[in-house]
């Protein structure tokens, strides 16, 4: 029985490879493009690899709390301006940039929808990693991704409200609001432990915080390829949607970047909400896509998550390496870049002190 299998399984993957059919078991067939169905090597590998991503990310997130000291995380809280910065830029720069990237490409209305979908996604886990390796602003990092997650459940409807009802009824796309509960819960519980052996054992956290980051960025890595081992079939699309999707996280940690400078904050915090800006939950776009439409409909779209997923970590490789270039060449060490951001604080707390007749904010402190 089992040689049977085995046999049919080859003469299915020869005929897929010599053939212009499309094998019997696919689900999405484009001429001798196909998406084929789960089979169970997917489904074993598929719940195998969740349970293993699932700890890892959690254990990555403790220990990126940490790094995340109570007092800091708690001033963005209280004094939002970095968070407030990092919300227009999550749910006001990044739809719009969906929005006229689908009309200036014209692209069908179905693919529009899915790409209004990821610009209207909060931002994704891997921003806290990389912006930890580019000495980012980590309390501001978490309190962003924590903060747009939450202001989802309410700014994705009213976004896609806005931007879909030219092409689709905004009433078709349904939001997995469980699925970002659980992407909440998986943030801020690990977090909240890191947090908590920071403020009690700051020696061993800073131990935790050098594992977890290299376990962090094998994580990402592991990530964009287990997603190209679950999706072994082939399929056509549009070459406008791969522009896209390679043109839409550069625009997103670009504009996010120069928002961010225009506002104030601090260099190190520019390179924060950029980060925060351009890396999206391609994950839960994924969930919604596949939630709202047909098979037929999934042809044409399905794919624009993995792409853009592969693009944002690309550039935020770039970005990661040219830093690197850049602080070893131009700063010695990591004490010269502290004074010089306490400097660019200073600056920035005396001149907001003018402007507000003496009042200086907690944010530039």
């Amino acid at each position: 029985m089992q040689t049977y299998l085995l046999s049919q399984q080859f003469n299915a993957g020869y005929l897929a490879e010599n053939s212009t059919a499309c094998p019997a078991n696919a689900t999405i067939c484009n001429g001798t493009s196909c998406v084929l169905s789960e089979d169970n090597f997917n489904v074993i590998l598929n719940t195998v690899l969740s349970a293993v991503l699932t700890t890892m990310l959690a254990l990555v997130m403790f220990s990126m709390g940490c790094n995340v000291e109570l007092q800091k995380f708690w001033a963005h809280i209280k004094r939002p301006w970095g968070i407030f910065v990092g919300f227009l830029c999550q749910f006001g720069i990044m739809p719009l940039t969906a929005f006229l990237l689908s009309l200036i490409f014209n692209v069908l209305p179905i693919q529009a929808v899915v790409v209004i979908i990821m610009g209207c996604c909060p931002g994704g886990t891997a921003s806290n990693v990389i912006a930890y390796w580019v000495d980012g602003d980590m309390d501001l990092s978490i309190s962003m991704t924590t903060c747009s997650t939450v202001l989802a459940m309410g700014m994705m409807p009213l976004c896609l409200f806005i931007y879909t009802k030219m092409w689709t009824d905004s009433d078709a796309v349904v939001l997995p609001y469980d699925s970002i509960g659980i992407s909440l819960v998986a943030l801020v519980v690990p977090v909240s432990f890191g947090m908590y052996v920071n403020y009690k054992w700051p020696s061993k956290a800073k131990l935790i915080l050098k594992v977890g980051s290299i376990v962090g960025a094998v994580l990402i890595v592991l990530i964009a390829v287990v997603g190209g081992i679950l999706y072994r079939g082939s399929w056509t699309i549009s070459p406008k949607l791969w522009i896209i999707g390679t043109i839409f996280p550069a625009a997103g940690y670009s504009l996010g970047f120069i928002l961010a400078r225009i506002a104030g904050l601090t260099w190190h915090r520019c390179r924060t909400v950029s980060l925060e800006t351009g890396m999206q939950n391609s994950q839960l776009c994924s969930t919604i896509v596949q939630l709202s439409f047909s098979s037929e409909q999934l042809e044409l779209m399905f794919t624009f998550p993995l792409i853009y997923s592969i693009f944002q970590l690309l550039f935020a490789g770039l970005i990661l390496v040219g830093y690197r270039v850049y602080r070893r060449r131009c700063v010695k060490t990591k004490t010269d870049v502290e004074k010089t951001e306490e400097k660019e604080d200073s600056k920035s707390a005396s001149s907001q002190a003018q402007i507000n007749g003496g009042f200086v904010s907690n944010e530039t402190k």
